[in-house]
């Protein structure tokens, strides 16, 4: 077999332990043929073969995300401002208050998860009054976390939320001394109130819902990323918000590997759901870009336990333990893969009873089924999961809520939040993703830096060193490890002849860069299926086009996705900067007010960053 195309130059880490390293690769009708040396490639290649010179960088199998939201997330890029990397509150402030100016009407202005307060030098929020004023009469939501959403005044009536309106169970409105909604919703810890008060906003058409996954595919593309497996989600039913993606997948238009998991959306319905889902799909039903995977994150209401460290553990009902068994049953009759949300050991714990007890009547026999999260698992609990064939996907929420772990459990307690390491040692399937879009970022280097570090967005060391993994395994856990949760060991997650050609090269050296910097990486040219997907700086050239991000006031097209820092430090400036103010320099009052009369009182709530009394 010729080679289509071959990639040479390169520092290749191919992730295979029989040729670790390589400096060239050839990739013939979507897969690898050659890896070795340019001189082994271009055996294998025609006189006349398309050469891509990597120019020495490193290069590394294509990421995979094993929990993201990609579908859902895709829907709605185009109509978020992303606050992901945002160093200061002032700069996200001023993304907002430009984004406000040009958004009409009755559009809203959202930020919709993916960063912390903790991330910002302000390390807090803003206040409502900083909203009302930068946003008077536009829409402004935003959510931090699954622990609280903000809505302006313009938001709140836009929504038709007043003093009449109840709070829903597990949740809070915060009222005024009148009654009246002050605009703070807080998950006490359900989350429905936040995910519904967002469902109320206008929704884009359809044309512009696939524009829109075009770029936030692009986006991923952009951090290396060539494949995912997305978890379902909340108001995201199957198969009417499937369609989009459905269409691009027919139509060859995807630039990730996609493996969808169904969600159940109706409480008390769930069983229903699966039944009828499993006469309707089946694990694999696709082909190598869109394939169904199973059942979950979701699988019935009773197991959710809710993940906002800021409130105590919740107790899951009793009913929990026969709903769930009911499910699982169904699902081994059907040979379906599952998933299961669990943030606790003592929902593990439970949720474990279950399984044991369907595996004695009806033996799993190498169905692949996981836990996602397992902050706390224990050692017990993660023998237990080893002993029935299972797996952990972990993410990395903890590097956005550890501080809200510390305060309530103790630094102690945080030490294995989770045991990554442990569940490794014990021989567990472990795999690694971002929860994202809302509960985290979706950059996954951000996830790199927490499983070698242990350290928080706010700079929170959290992990002593024994729970840190050295950067090759936390590049399997992103690769290799991956393919276990999408039943695709061996076909993709290595540099290996006979894998599909999915790889990144990236802007600087994963295995040699400073730990602090590994959250800034991203790739400048990546490759799904043989096929360049992005392109930048120096690889600019080999970009395929794409549309603008639809509608024209898009934050996507003033402010783009995941906000990169420099890697070095910024020099200081007289007034206290970190960096030179881009948007409005250091008349900030004025930037952002006008004249104003009460400087001290309106900027001691907000400033910037380079502002402080």
């Amino acid at each position: 077999m010729a080679a289509d195309i071959i990639f040479t130059n390169g520092r290749i880490t191919t992730l295979d332990r029989r040729n670790p390293e390589a400096k060239a690769m050839a990739i013939e009708g979507g897969k690898f043929v050659a890896v070795g040396s340019e001189q082994d490639v271009r055996a294998r290649s025609r006189p006349d073969v398309t050469e891509v010179d990597l120019r020495g960088r490193r290069v590394i199998p294509g990421l995979i995300d094993s929990h993201i939201h990609v579908i859902r997330g895709g829907l709605n890029y185009n109509l978020e401002l992303r606050w992901d990397g945002v160093a200061s509150l002032a700069d996200a402030m001023a993304m907002l208050k430009k984004q406000v100016a040009v958004t009409p009407p009755p559009q809203w202005v959202r930020v919709v998860g993916g960063f912390t307060e903790h991330q910002f030098r302000e390390k807090r929020l803003p206040t409502l009054d900083e909203l009302n004023a930068v946003a008077p009469d536009t829409p402004v939501f935003i959510l931090h976390l699954y622990d609280r959403a903000l809505l302006n005044r313009a938001a709140l009536r836009a929504a038709g939320y007043t003093r009449e309106t109840p709070d829903p169970p597990g949740s809070v409105i915060e009222r005024d001394a009148s009654g009246e909604p002050t605009g703070l919703f807080l998950a006490k810890p359900n989350a429905l109130l936040l995910y519904s008060a967002l469902a109320r906003g206008p929704k884009l058409p359809a044309e512009y819902q696939r524009n829109s996954t075009r770029h936030f595919m692009r986006e991923l593309n952009r951090l290396g990323v060539t494949g995912v497996i997305d978890a379902g989600g909340g108001f995201q039913n199957y198969p009417e918000d499937y369609r989009i993606i459905q269409q691009m997948a027919d139509a060859g238009e995807l630039t990730l590997r996609i493996a969808y998991n169904l969600f159940t959306q109706n409480k008390g319905g769930e069983l229903a759901d699966f039944r009828n889902w499993a006469g309707m799909v089946s694990p694999g039903t696709g082909n190598d870009y869109y394939r169904h995977n199973g059942a979950g994150e979701m699988l019935v209401f009773s197991a959710a336990d809710f993940e906002d460290f800021r409130e105590p553990r919740p107790d899951l009902p009793g009913e929990m333990e026969g709903q769930l068994e009911d499910v699982i049953r169904i699902l081994v009759e059907h040979r379906w893969p599952w998933r299961l949300h669990a943030t606790y050991d003592e929902s593990i714990s439970r949720a474990l009873d279950v399984f044991e007890k369907v595996n004695r009547d009806m033996p799993f026999n190498g169905l692949h089924w996981f836990f996602d999260h397992a902050e706390t698992i224990s050692e017990r609990n993660i023998e237990r999961v080893a002993a029935l064939g299972g797996g952990i996907a972990v993410q990395h929420r903890m590097m956005y809520q550890g501080e809200y772990f510390v305060e309530r459990y103790g630094a102690k307690a945080a030490e294995n939040t989770p045991p990554v390491a442990k569940m490794l040692a014990a021989g567990v399937q472990v795999g690694a993703g971002t929860d994202a879009t809302r509960v985290a970022s979706y950059n996954p280097w951000v996830s790199l830096s927490w499983l070698v570090t242990g350290t928080t967005l706010g700079g929170t060391r959290l992990y002593p060193r024994q729970n840190l993994l050295d950067r090759e395994t936390a590049l399997r856990l992103w690769t290799e490890r991956n393919t276990w949760y999408s039943s695709e060991e061996g076909k993709k997650g290595q540099i290996v002849a006979g894998q599909y050609a999915d790889f990144a090269v990236l802007s600087d050296d994963y295995f040699s860069v400073p730990e602090a910097d590994i959250r800034h990486l991203q790739s400048v040219l990546t490759v799904v299926g043989g096929k360049i997907v992005h392109g930048s700086g120096e690889f600019g050239q080999f970009a395929p086009p794409m549309p603008p991000a639809m509608p024209d006031w898009s934050p996507v097209r003033t402010f783009g996705g995941y906000q990169h820092q420099p890697m070095q430090s910024a020099p200081v400036h007289p007034c206290g900067c970190a960096h030179a103010c881009s948007v409005h320099g250091h008349r900030h009052e004025k930037a952002w007010m006008g004249e104003t009369d009460d400087q001290r009182s309106f900027w001691g709530a907000l400033g910037c960053s380079c502002w402080a009394f």
